[in-house]
């Protein structure tokens, strides 16, 4: 390719990717005004207008291309060029947008428009009778392939990943896990403004019953102390380290316990009816701040939430 044609062949592509990143935003825009204003029906007259008036000027883009594209040498064979440039572009801004939509990071909103006549650029140089362009072309597509369907979302969870991360840790001083009890595993636990929530469940839960409660919140009181009067049914006393034990007696001689102390600058309190107070005990013993892998596993196994 002579210097000439190569000038002629970048002034052309150049054109094809100024017109349609002018043309198709304003008609995107155009479609979303019309919808969002009178539904789907008002859209297509806006579609059936917008989408001849692009293809046209799509044409006049081809223009300066007579002597490089066989395909722009006449005016009907342009507009057959523009229509083919148009149709094979279009998915490219589609798979765009599904991409952004996907919160593929495309850059700013004028990088965005930018990208917009990206994909019928791409689509131009393959009518162009060099293979040397039509690598490039290829190379692009390629790209962005690999970009919007690996990379870009890949980049996109890391990015969720982080962020969600980011907002448990918000509650850095509530967040504490204690060890499960023997034969049970964490099943829930929820991160809330003043408070973190965690179940403890049987292994083979649907098997085996038992329950053990852990609650980390903001203190209620000065010091854990029993109620007064006290409940009836109900046993409650604090020993000389500040822990209170509560007792209830439930309905068919079956017993509630819960032992509550302050832990640092929150309060934790654990309860169950199948784990008696040593074992509970223990897990007051072995509370620690809750472990980026920790944090890791409860998000991967899809147990740890946001509660308000």
């Amino acid at each position: 390719m002579t210097s000439g044609r190569g000038a002629l062949t970048a002034l052309h592509l150049f054109l094809v990717w100024a017109t349609t990143a002018a043309a198709m935003p304003a008609l995107g825009y155009a479609l979303v005004v019309a919808g969002w204003g009178g539904g789907a029906g008002a859209a297509v007259p806006v579609l059936v207008l917008g989408v001849p008036i692009t293809v046209v000027l799509l044409a006049m883009a081809g223009l300066p291309a007579r002597t490089v594209v066989p395909l722009c040498g006449s005016a009907g064979r342009r507009v057959g060029w523009a229509v083919a440039v148009f149709a094979l572009g279009t998915p490219g801004v589609l798979a765009g947008l599904a991409a952004y939509s996907g919160d593929v990071d495309l850059g700013s909103a004028g990088t965005r428009i930018a990208l917009t006549g990206v994909p019928y650029a791409v689509a131009a140089a393959f009518f162009v009778p060099n293979p040397w362009v039509r690598l490039g072309a290829v190379a692009a597509l390629a790209a962005g392939l690999v970009y919007g369907g690996f990379v870009g979302p890949a980049q996109a969870r890391q990015r969720h990943h982080t962020a969600e991360i980011a907002r448990y840790r918000e509650h850095r001083g509530l967040l504490y896990l204690g060890a499960a009890p023997p034969g049970m595993r964490v099943s829930r636990a929820v991160v809330g403004p003043a408070s973190f929530i965690v179940d403890y469940r049987p292994l083979r839960e649907g098997y085996e019953s038992g329950y053990v409660g852990l609650v980390v919140r903001s203190p209620l009181t000065r010091a854990p102390r029993c109620p007064e009067p006290a409940d009836k049914g109900t046993t409650c006393t604090v020993n000389a380290h500040g822990v209170m034990h509560v007792i209830r007696r439930l309905p068919g001689g079956a017993l509630a316990v819960t032992l509550t102390r302050r832990h640092h600058d929150a309060e934790v309190e654990v309860s169950s009816q199948s784990l008696d107070e040593p074992g509970l005990r223990h897990l007051l013993h072995t509370l620690h701040p809750l472990s980026d892998a920790e944090l890791e596993s409860l998000m991967r196994e899809k147990v740890i939430s946001q509660g308000y």
